[in-house]
């Protein structure tokens, strides 16, 4: 199977200051992942790295040759003050083949329509977006990225103060995108959900700390590094400098094939 991204020695961050370190690997076309850590691990500044909001401070990042992204945010970067209505946010999603300013055509309007009939939102084209719950802007952002029809989809904490029953329709969707071998990553926090729903996972500490089979990655071992690994991290330290109390107790997983051990630049 071929790869849809690949990681070579990538390091992420703000203002020369590392956020994710020395991530080797590859991300198969078609796979489904969960991204999991602690908060502050990186998960984050991952997904802004793989859409080239943020570029590398080393090493590279690369997305497959014309591959189609879509990129969903945290609510939190939504504004949703703006005045504007359930069906203007969704179309948002067209822009790659209308343009910002492009017409709208039918065919247009009933993918809109047939989105939001996908997310359990019918007849809410006319809502504004500021008077929908948690959970129902969240709908709206999957029908935006679903009109999208991307092959690479990116995912920042889409299960973040909303309902359970939202949570249960949106993994659906998410398990029909993988169905269809659409590549598929997410930041998740809960770890249950990702051992019931998700194949595969990269758990993160700044540094990969393990990536591979979501119940492996998830051990109590790995997950009892990656804490570690999170609490020994310096703020104030330089560029690419990590603690040495630390020692890793074997490579990180890549799941290419790929490892890393980790250390300090």
């Amino acid at each position: 199977m071929s790869n849809c991204i690949t990681f070579r020695d990538l390091t992420l961050g703000y203002n020369s200051h590392p956020a994710v370190h020395h991530l080797d690997g590859t991300v198969r076309a078609g796979s489904l992942t969960a991204v999991v850590g602690a908060n502050g691990s990186g998960k984050s500044t991952l997904m802004k790295g793989i859409t080239g909001i943020l570029k590398p401070i080393s090493g590279e990042c690369m997305v497959s040759p014309g591959t189609r992204l879509a990129y969903l945010p945290q609510q939190s970067e939504i504004d949703r003050t703006f005045p504007a209505r359930v069906s203007d946010l969704v179309s948002l999603g067209l822009w790659p083949r209308r343009g910002l300013l492009g017409r709208h055509l039918a065919e247009d309007r009933e993918a809109v329509a047939n989105a939001l009939s996908a997310v359990g939102l019918q007849n809410f084209e006319k809502r504004p977006i500021d008077s929908l719950s948690g959970g129902q802007l969240q709908r709206t952002l999957f029908a935006r990225v679903l009109v999208q029809d991307a092959d690479l989809i990116l995912l920042d904490e889409p299960f973040n103060a909303i309902d359970a029953r939202t949570i249960t329709d949106l993994i659906a969707l998410i398990g029909r995108w993988h169905d269809e071998r659409r590549t598929v990553m997410v930041v998740v926090h809960d770890m249950d959900l990702v051992r019931d729903h998700f194949p595969e996972a990269l758990l993160l500490a700044r540094e990969p700390v393990a990536w591979g089979e979501a119940r492996q990655t998830l051990s109590a071992e790995n997950l009892l590094r990656a804490r570690r690994f999170h609490e020994a991290w310096n703020e104030n330290a330089g560029w690419c400098a990590s603690d040495d109390i630390l020692a890793p107790q074997g490579p990180a997983l890549g799941a290419g094939g790929s490892s890393r051990s980790r250390d300090a630049a």
